[in-house]
């Protein structure tokens, strides 16, 4: 089958981490022998800020990386119908331009031949709720809603025919303990800073504990302001930017513990969803202390798996107990890298993927048979 996602990017994974969701499953499809395919726009925000950040390199790096992966770069006058001619399946992420969304949807509407599914991975639905509700979604087979309580949002608001869970994952040809490689430092923490969606929880869960206990702690992400900066240094905590999310693993290696802060929105307005970055410290088997979050769907065994910790009191003593038991530390990485791979790999998203698709194989025949009689 013939694959063609629609993304802001798979080349950068700036501020941007769906991409790394997209190259997990672009992966997992050619290696079944599938054929997948990224479409996005020339000069994409997060392609402009990693060139401007890192340069030429980072795009080398990229393409070293991951060899198989292909991604064309589409403008104004870029021909969609002639690279979509033949594609089976076609996945449009919920930041395409909405004209373009439009446009392919009306595609689908005269009789293109290809299955037609978009994809929601951002909390728009309910903090921007007229950016998601005007668009022309009834052209599209089905939603692909990256868990249950943004599925309930998008069957409540009427967005769409059929609207289906489907949850971020490790891709686990990356995500992997790497045992060979010596942790030398304490704390991480991948993540950017964002529009102050959760500013406060990172001083509280992640700056003030590290400085009380006085450990050995990196941070890596983007978008940080001076202020944010700042506090890092003057808490003793290591700074140092942008990071191929291909490199994140050896990261997760070189230290003893990371921590889950998620986006407030999620925490009030979409309960349930973890950020990918959960799947992936669980994939390296790097033990993890949680912010608060409900995990309403019953992805995880919170306190199996992670820890989790109601405040930045608990924060500091969660994190104290991991670095200072042993025991504890080893559980953690067995139970959450065993919940990963028995269920939150790239590898089970293309198989859910793949039942969606004959799911709706199997409603588009019924009702091509019902017009069919009606004729």
């Amino acid at each position: 089958m013939k694959f063609v996602f629609y993304t802001h990017s798979l080349v950068s994974d700036w501020n941007h981490g769906n991409a790394h969701f997209l190259r997990g499953v672009m992966s997992e499809l050619q290696s079944r022998g599938h054929k997948a395919l990224a479409l996005e726009p020339k000069g994409s925000w997060s392609l402009e800020n990693l060139l401007s950040d890192q340069g030429e390199t980072a795009l080398l790096k990229f393409h070293e990386t991951f060899p198989l992966l292909r991604s064309i770069a589409y403008d104004e006058s870029f021909d969609h119908e002639a690279v979509l001619a033949g594609a089976d399946v076609v996945v449009v992420h919920e930041w395409t331009d909405p004209a373009l969304i439009s446009r392919l949807g009306s595609l689908r509407a005269a009789g293109a031949s290809f299955q037609l599914l978009f994809h929601d991975t951002h909390h728009r639905a309910v903090s921007s709720e007229t950016d998601i509700s005007s668009l022309q979604l009834a052209g599209y087979d089905g939603i692909l809603a990256f868990g249950e309580t943004l599925r309930q949002r998008y069957l409540d608001a009427g967005w769409g025919r059929q609207v289906f869970t489907w949850h971020e994952a490790a891709d686990e040809r990356l995500f992997r303990p790497m045992p060979e490689v010596e942790a030398t430092a304490d704390l991480v923490w991948v993540g950017n800073w964002g529009d102050d969606e959760r500013s406060a929880e990172i001083i509280d869960f992640l700056v003030e504990p590290a400085k009380d206990l006085g450990l050995d702690t990196t941070v890596r992400g983007v978008r940080y302001p001076s202020h944010a900066v700042a506090a890092l240094a003057e808490a003793g905590i290591a700074y140092q930017g942008w990071i191929a999310n291909a490199e994140v693993p050896a990261l997760f290696a070189r230290h003893r513990v990371t921590v889950h802060i998620p986006r407030r929105p999620y925490v009030e307005s979409l309960p349930g969803i973890p950020t990918i970055r959960v799947f992936e410290a669980l994939a390296c088997g790097i033990p993890l202390v949680s912010a608060p979050w409900e995990d309403s769907e019953g992805l995880f065994r919170p306190g199996t798996d992670f820890l989790v910790a109601r405040n930045g009191s608990e924060m500091k003593q969660r994190l104290r107990d991991v670095l200072n038991d042993k025991d504890l530390s080893n559980e953690l990485r067995r139970s959450g890298l065993e919940t990963i791979r028995a269920r939150h790999t790239c590898r089970h998203r293309v198989d859910e993927l793949m039942h969606i698709l004959l799911q709706l194989s199997g409603e588009t025949s019924v009702l091509a048979k019902k017009k069919e009689a009606a004729e």
